[in-house]
């Protein structure tokens, strides 16, 4: 694939780092006069009479000490073969995103731009304080699907994303799949955030594609996230919530994907969970019920020659145990997760739970936990069930 022309990567670069040049401006702008190039040509009158008179004066200033920094970092960054630089009219554009309403102007690309304009691409989006269950859902939905030829997006945070991008990666590594994963990432295509995906982030790299609209160097800020969620819904087919809060990130991507007439699907989980309360919103509003990942190849992967492995081998379990950084009673995060009995109480969730299960969350041996538990029973915190299932009492 051939990387995109110096003289046209300074065009886009110098008309994209205008201060103050908004979304909704450079729109206006591109669709009056079409590439950069013919925009920095106009007078100052002509682009006065789209833009404000201080954005038409940058537009016509001498090049900025920003662009100059900003182009000698992008031009090092092309050096490596797999990154890539995807302007609106590149042959290479995702088209999927190019059909939404705020496509955006530049996309930095690192890895397998191909999967970018795949025929079956998935995101799927969750809490990233998920539960255990979740997390498991989350993968084993991935690794299904790609199996089934489809490629996995999400965003590379913690949790649900996470697991999703992993989900798929091991499909891959068993070489069962013919899809792979995409990270859409809120910060330049140079930084990995947060810090701990760094090994996640290098096998993506080499084995599926990430994509940034921000600038190389540009930082993790709050509001560049909620923003890439429209590239994550855009260059998917369909969307599927594994876990989400009803004030949520997730939510937000969702209803971009309903505006964007993408197909959105959602698990259900534990009605104590507040994680499953977003969900649950989302299924009331019309998104499709899903238990497997066969529901969602039924959807919108038919065409694909899918294989007999990928057809629902993998079923959502009721959720069994939360995840050890949510209080169980509160959905908030625990504030001392050293103590023991807090860890089971948090660990055990807000459903039943045997006591193997248990001794897999916790990592505490069973001669430990059996007396703890006898404890939390003696206190009126926990009840034990028949068959060895214990579960919380709701105060």
């Amino acid at each position: 694939m051939m990387k995109i022309a110096e003289d046209d990567l300074a065009d886009w670069l110098r008309f994209l780092l205008v201060d103050g040049l908004g979304s909704m401006t450079a729109q206006k702008l591109l669709r009056a006069f079409g590439l950069p190039y013919n925009i920095l040509k106009q007078s100052h009158g002509t682009l006065a009479g789209i833009t404000s008179d201080r954005i038409a004066t940058d537009l016509r200033a001498s090049l900025s000490e920003a662009f100059q920094k900003q182009m000698d970092m992008t031009l090092a960054w092309l050096t490596s073969p797999e990154n890539h630089v995807l302007t609106l009219d590149s042959p290479h554009y995702p088209q999927f995103l190019l059909s939404t309403a705020d496509p955006p102007p530049l996309l930095y690309v690192k890895g397998r731009v191909d999967l970018l304009n795949g025929l079956a691409n998935l995101a799927i989006v969750g809490s990233r304080n998920a539960t255990a269950q979740g997390i498991s859902n989350a993968e084993q939905f991935a690794q299904e699907l790609a199996a089934g030829g489809m490629n996995i997006i999400s965003g590379l945070a913690l949790g649900i994303d996470a697991a999703a991008h992993r989900g798929a990666l091991a499909a891959v590594s068993k070489n069962q799949a013919s899809g792979s994963t995409i990270a859409v990432i809120g910060t330049g295509c140079d930084i990995v955030y947060p810090a701990r995906n760094r090994e996640l982030a290098h096998q993506i790299a080499q084995e599926g594609v990430i994509v940034s609209e921000f600038h190389l160097g540009t930082p993790a800020m709050t509001a560049n996230f909620p923003r890439r969620n429209r590239i994550i819904s855009g260059l998917a087919q369909g969307v599927l919530v594994v876990e989400a809060a009803l004030k949520s990130g997730s939510l937000i991507t969702a209803r971009q994907a309903a505006e964007q007439n993408r197909e959105v699907f959602a698990i259900p989980g534990s009605i104590h969970s507040p994680l499953a309360r977003g969900c649950h919103a989302l299924i009331r509003q019309g998104a499709k019920l899903v238990e497997s990942a066969k529901d969602v190849l039924e959807e919108i992967a038919q065409p694909l020659n899918v294989s007999a492995y990928s057809l629902g081998s993998v079923e959502v379990a009721a959720p069994e145990c939360q995840d050890l950084d949510i209080d169980a009673n509160t959905g908030a995060k625990v504030e001392h997760p050293n103590d023991v009995q807090q860890h089971i109480l948090t660990a055990l969730g807000f459903d039943p739970c045997d006591l193997d299960t248990l001794a897999a969350r916790t990592t505490l041996t069973i001669a430990v936990l059996s007396a703890e538990l006898m404890m939390l029973e003696l206190d009126g915190r926990v009840e034990k069930r028949p068959g060895n299932v214990f579960s919380q009492r709701m105060r």
